[in-house]
């Protein structure tokens, strides 16, 4: 049989001249038109012509080669390339922009986190309200090797770092670190980090202590080696940007590990050569985020990492324990003058200038607004009704007792002299003295003010500090010494007063010789001063309470002294915004300089100023109290039931001027005069 015959073939043969007729069909009733195609490739691919600068109409304005791409998406691409501008202001215009538009698809933000270079980002991060979508996550970190934990690497790192150049406080921390059994890391240094073997007398044992401590330690002392900048390039190049990213993430609920870690990116950003490896490891997404935090501790250790790092609109280096405070972000308003404050022993950066606290029920908190407490006044409402001003706050270690000292081996750096000199390096640095300048103090931060001030004077490079210096408000601070100091030495046993407490001594010579020399200077420079004194106990221990600081050792002997109604740690932590001891702080700054300032900002506190005005500070008291107390006050006064009038000055609903005559005898005679005077029984 022929096999053309063969049924199968036959059918097979059959098939395919049927679908061969259906796609003849197909393509004649089916016509695609290309160019829609084409319309869609220029819609997804934008191609820029460069064109020269000063050949553009506008800042906006960029040639096209096709005609028919999508606005939004051309505007994109516009401004990531103006980013890339050898002119300045175009490139700072661009990221501005970039920033601002809110209206970016998710698509937009991802191409342009991959596409944006490092400086552009430095930028977003320093940019209020920016998208985190413009950064790309930290890159992912390989799995650890089997029985290795990133406590094991910061120990490695820490026992690699060199010998030089180091100090005995980081010897100290670093030996602290390493101790934690013979098998530490700094065994296979072979000791040298254990000097002869046993390690500092005075570094504990970290045996069987949980990870996060042993964490917290090493952290601690990378922190003292970052402020070595020989040391700075040795960490980055053993990893230890990716090792402290590792931790980063590991310990995201602890506040503190991430504070300082990023006190330690903020130390390596001091030095410009290690900025491409600090945005390649993925820090700067990191720092953005955290500007977001609603802890200003948070959020102002980033803003000086990134202050560091931003060398496109910032010319000064804050060093380590430096603060900006405002603006921590760019912005158009021009910084006029600078407001410096100095805390005062056991203090902090922070924790020294917060709001008062408040013993006060969950029902009490929300009917006060208790959302509106704030941890750092100066940062929150200082900034807000001056915002020309740059403020910042200064930071050393300061301790009662060598007990309680976090380096015992630190005992020579804790003298005045010492901290004067070192402080003023790092304000130096920070560009204080180049503008007019406010110093605010608490207690023996103002002593330090004090020394920094005479030791600048006789400096020709600091000549600036002090001719910018338009005021100094004080508060509570022992010109003359104070009674505590004292009793830390009568109970020397107990105690072991610091170096700082023992140059408080009350009339120390050399306390004496610093307000003499300092009261000639200040009445030859005609520097504002303001002084507040504390006229409440405060409780320092058990079954110990004293005044701190009496109004006689406050009183430096030149401008105002105000006596308010509170201790020693709350004299510069108002109770609300509203407060008269946070209006007259404002005011004085604001008179201090009000050439500098706007005359809108200044005219924040006329009404108030006005209150206060001509008012005998020296021979009254402030006295802050309910209104139903006030109105029986002003009765008193009228009624002269202490046999004369004693009202100076009324102030508000809750504050009023008193002879300070009178107040032993009010507070002896308060509930025998409201039962003697016929005053209505609904307001005793």
């Amino acid at each position: 049989m022929c096999r053309l015959c063969d049924p199968y073939p036959l059918c097979s043969c059959r098939g395919c001249i049927f679908i061969t007729n259906e796609v003849v069909a197909l393509d004649k009733a089916v016509t695609i038109d290309t160019s829609a195609i084409y319309k869609e490739k220029y819609k997804s691919y934008i191609y820029l012509r460069a064109t020269p600068t000063d050949e553009k109409d506008s800042i906006t304005a960029e040639r096209l080669s096709h005609v028919d791409a999508d606005p939004h998406e051309v505007a994109l691409w516009v401004l990531l390339k103006r980013t890339q501008s050898a002119n300045t202001d175009i490139r700072l215009q661009a990221v501005q922009e970039l920033a601002d538009n809110h209206h970016w698809h998710d698509y937009q933000y991802q191409t342009a986190a991959q596409v944006i270079d490092q400086q552009t980002a430095v930028g977003l991060a320093r940019t209020p309200q920016v998208d985190l979508r413009f950064f790309l996550p930290p890159p992912v970190l390989p799995d650890l090797e089997d029985g290795w934990s990133a406590e094991d690497g910061l120990r490695q790192l820490l026992a690699s770092l060199p010998l030089s150049e180091v100090d005995k406080c980081v010897q100290y921390f670093t030996s602290l670190a390493l101790r934690e059994s013979t098998h530490s890391m700094a065994a296979q240094r072979g000791g040298l980090w254990c000097f002869g073997g046993n390690g500092l007398p005075y570094a504990q044992s970290l045996t069987s202590v949980p990870s996060e401590k042993v964490e917290s330690f090493c952290l601690q002392a990378l922190v003292q080696h970052s402020k070595v900048q020989s040391h700075c390039d040795h960490i980055v190049a053993s990893g230890g940007l990716q090792l402290l990213q590792r931790v980063y993430q590991l310990r995201r609920d602890s506040l503190k590990i991430q504070r300082n870690i990023v006190r330690i990116i903020g130390n390596l950003a001091l030095n410009e050569s290690v900025h491409q490896a600090i945005a390649q490891s993925g820090w700067v997404s990191v720092l953005a985020e955290m500007m977001h935090s609603p802890h200003a501790m948070q959020a102002s250790h980033a803003a000086r990492a990134l202050a560091n790092l931003d060398r496109e609109t910032v010319k000064e280096k804050y060093q380590d324990g430096v603060y900006i405070l405002h603006p921590q972000t760019r912005g158009d308003q021009p910084i006029k003058a600078d407001v410096l404050f100095i805390h005062g022993i056991l203090g902090a950066a922070f924790k020294t200038w917060r709001q008062k606290d408040r013993n006060m029920s969950e029902e009490e908190k929300e009917a006060e607004s208790w959302d509106d407490y704030t941890e750092c006044w100066p940062k929150s409402w200082l900034a807000a009704d001056c915002p020309n001003l740059r403020v910042l706050s200064v930071e050393y270690d300061s301790h009662l007792s060598d007990w309680g000292a976090k380096c015992p081996a630190e005992n020579q750096r804790k003298s005045l002299a010492y901290r004067s000199q070192e402080l003023l390096k790092k304000l130096k640095l920070a560009g204080v003295g180049e503008r007019p300048v406010v110093w605010v103090a608490h207690s023996m931060g103002g002593l330090l003010v004090k020394k920094m001030l005479l030791d600048a004077s006789e400096d020709p490079e600091m000549h600036g500090l002090i001719k910018n210096t338009k005021g100094i408000m004080f508060y509570s601070v022992p010109h003359r010494g104070t009674f505590m100091a004292e009793y830390s030495v009568n109970v020397r046993y107990l105690l072991f007063p610091s170096i700082e407490v023992r140059e408080l001594c009350k009339d120390s010579p050399a306390l004496r010789n610093l307000n003499d020399n300092f009261l000639n200077m200040a009445k030859e420079k005609e520097f504002k001063v303001l002084s507040f004194a504390e006229t409440l106990p405060t409780n320092i221990g058990p079954m110990i309470k004293i005044l701190v600081v009496p109004s006689q050792s406050a009183d430096l002997g030149i401008g105002e002294l105000i006596e308010v109604d509170v201790d020693h740690l709350n004299i510069c932590k108002p109770e609300k915004k509203d407060s008269f001891l946070y209006r007259r702080s404002l005011q004085f700054i604001q008179e201090s300089l009000q050439s500098y300032l706007s005359s809108e900002q200044h005219n924040n506190t006329v009404g108030f100023s006005a209150l206060v005005n001509m008012v005998n500070v020296h021979k009254g008291v402030l006295v802050e109290c309910d209104p139903a107390m006030k109105q029986f006050l002003l009765y008193l006064d009228e009624t002269m039931a202490l046999g004369k009038k004693f009202i100076l000055k009324d102030l508000d609903d809750t504050h009023v001027f008193i002879l300070a005559e009178v107040v032993q005898t009010l507070q002896e005679r308060v509930g025998e005069l409201m039962d003697q005077n016929s005053f209505p029984a609904s307001q005793k």
